[in-house]
């Protein structure tokens, strides 16, 4: 009787005590889908005037992040999405767009956590973290890699800014020149994720698929990939062959009520987008994989807006293009229009369907899969984000922390709970009066600078943004 009360007691305390880890055999692949410059409102869950029906389904199936933050640029928000680290932490040359090695060889990524714990791991789509092959995506953890080494790139030809770095498309850093010409960036970086998933295999995987749309230059051809997309001469508000790109289209008939060719062009790139999107979610459907693949989303910063044109192959000039947000900045800001982008994660039967209030970061997101799949982080290594696993899986509240921002060499903020301070400022900030104060609970649009009325707040907000500061790296 004794051995029976001894065994139910055991049971139960590991019942209670169980970590939230998966053991190997039961470990989700895991798939993160990042998009490029899409804002809170070029997604149809935050606004109906965009058709995105594959996102929508999945967000709501899921859980939908409503404060979800990145840094305010692409290379930024992939280190820390890489690193769980601040970008600031490498020094200034990580906290803007770079084609400079962003974080050096041996730092410990996401790929290399995934690898330990016995995961395939692969890249599809753009790195921007070191835009050479000698510092490409599988020095870092990655056994397969296809893509553009460097940032945006022309749809159809995949070339880069002129110069050195105008060819970086690639596979595992065999640079590809003109192969695959005449085939759409999105087109192609999904056909390489769906190629992944339905590899035979022993053992889990892990897909990072960042995308390049939706940033310029935007380009839809459809069938017609020898004509550049542009503007009809006999009607300045219609593309030429509009009505035979099926992108342009939708059963809805959304893309087709805008009035604005600009931002019906944005359209028809985000409805391409999201029909890839949909082809990698059916391909982990079709291969009966898809209800053990934990999927992450999020965009790597607000939204372009403007746009001069001429710096990639085929690139227009465009002004409004992304849909408005309501919120204050754009990418690049740290207002909360160029951190604050669509975001969520779906597992199903792990994750039930919720909208999650409390604030999160991308920095956030290595130490919580870290915590998932059961990885021991060294006792040297800092990680900036936070656990967010339990706020997931069992919805309760997310740690009260700091988020921090910097962006090149003028923007700076720090959050605490609802109040926030932002400094536009060459200089680094010096003394509380550097700073403007805003209470986003209150005022979600920053348009109110309550600095004056609130110093011990302010003083409070100055002192983290200092012990922040003091752990970066200097330029």
């Amino acid at each position: 009787m004794v051995i029976i009360i001894q065994l139910i007691l055991f049971l139960l305390f590991n019942l209670v005590f169980i970590p939230i880890t998966i053991t190997y055999g039961q470990s989700p692949n895991v798939v993160i889908i990042l998009t490029d410059d899409q804002g809170w409102a070029d997604v149809g869950y935050n606004n109906p005037k965009a058709y995105t029906p594959n996102m929508d389904k999945l967000a709501r199936s899921g859980a939908l992040f409503t404060n979800h933050y990145v840094m305010a640029q692409c290379t930024p928000t992939r280190v820390a999405l890489m690193t769980g680290k601040y970008p600031s932490r490498f020094g200034r040359h990580a906290t803007s767009a770079t084609n400079h090695p962003a974080f050096p060889k041996g730092t410990i990524t996401l790929a290399h956590i995934y690898k330990s714990k016995g995961y395939e791991t692969c890249l599809s789509g753009k790195w921007h973290l070191g835009s050479t092959p000698n510092h490409g995506p599988n020095h870092f953890g990655f056994d397969q890699s296809y893509g553009s080494l460097a940032g945006a790139v022309g749809m159809y030809d995949h070339r880069y800014r002129k110069g050195d770095l105008a060819i970086t498309w690639h596979r595992n850093h065999q640079i590809i020149d003109r192969e695959e010409n005449g085939i759409h960036a999105t087109d192609l970086v999904t056909n390489d994720a769906i190629r992944f998933i339905k590899q035979k295999r022993k053992k889990p995987f892990f897909l990072y698929l960042p995308y390049h749309a939706t940033h310029t230059p935007l380009d839809e051809r459809g069938s017609l990939k020898d004509l550049p997309t542009r503007i009809n001469p006999k009607n300045p508000n219609r593309w030429l062959n509009e009505d035979k790109i099926p992108w342009f289209h939708d059963p809805l008939g959304k893309i087709q009520r805008e009035k604005d060719p600009e931002k019906r062009l944005f359209l028809a790139a985000l409805n391409h987008l999201d029909h890839g999107i949909g082809q990698v979610v059916s391909a982990l459907q079709e291969t009966d994989q898809y209800h053990n693949t934990l999927i992450l989303f999020s965009s790597d910063n607000g939204p372009q807006v403007n746009w001069g044109g001429k710096a990639y192959p085929d690139d227009l000039r465009l002004t409004d293009f992304n849909q408005p947000v309501p919120m204050r900045g754009k990418k690049r800001d740290v207002y909360e229009g160029g951190i604050k982008v669509p975001g969520f994660a779906v597992w199903p039967k792990k994750i039930k369907p919720a909208t999650i209030e409390h604030p999160m970061h991308i920095v956030d997101w290595l130490p919580t899969l870290a915590k998932i799949v059961g990885y021991q982080k060294p006792a040297d290594i800092v990680w900036d984000g936070v656990d967010q696993s339990r706020t997931i899986l069992k919805g309760e509240n997310s740690p009260e922390r700091d988020f921090y921002w910097i962006q090149g060499n003028h923007c700076k903020a720090v959050r605490h709970i609802d109040w926030k301070i932002v400094c536009y400022s060459k200089k680094s900030p010096q003394k509380p009066s550097d700073w403007a104060l805003y209470n986003l609970s209150k005022d979600p649009l920053e348009r109110n600078d309550l600095s004056s009325s609130h110093p011990e707040i302010l003083a409070n907000l100055h002192n983290r943004f200092l012990t922040h500061r003091a752990l970066d790296k200097t330029p």
